[in-house]
């Protein structure tokens, strides 16, 4: 699923980073955002942007974003 379809509260893995500019890709390297990171979904804003925390930083990722970054189920 996409970060976008997640549900709130909820933990999850992140699988793949597809689809979007390379700048993009590799600033989300920069912050910590990989393959096998776990990430928490604190709030959605209505017009798409997600509100997350990624290795104890909370930022916030645009629609076109999140549509990008694949996740799997609740991470233990």
């Amino acid at each position: 699923m996409k970060l976008h379809e997640g549900a709130i509260n909820g933990t999850y893995r992140v699988v793949a980073i597809n689809n979007l500019e390379l700048p993009v890709e590799r600033r989300l390297e920069a912050i910590g955002l990989t393959n096998g990171t776990n990430i928490t979904i604190l709030n959605k804003k209505k017009k798409g942007a997600v509100i997350v925390t990624v290795r104890g930083t909370r930022f916030a990722v645009g629609f076109h974003i999140a549509q990008g970054i694949e996740i799997e189920g609740a991470a233990k």
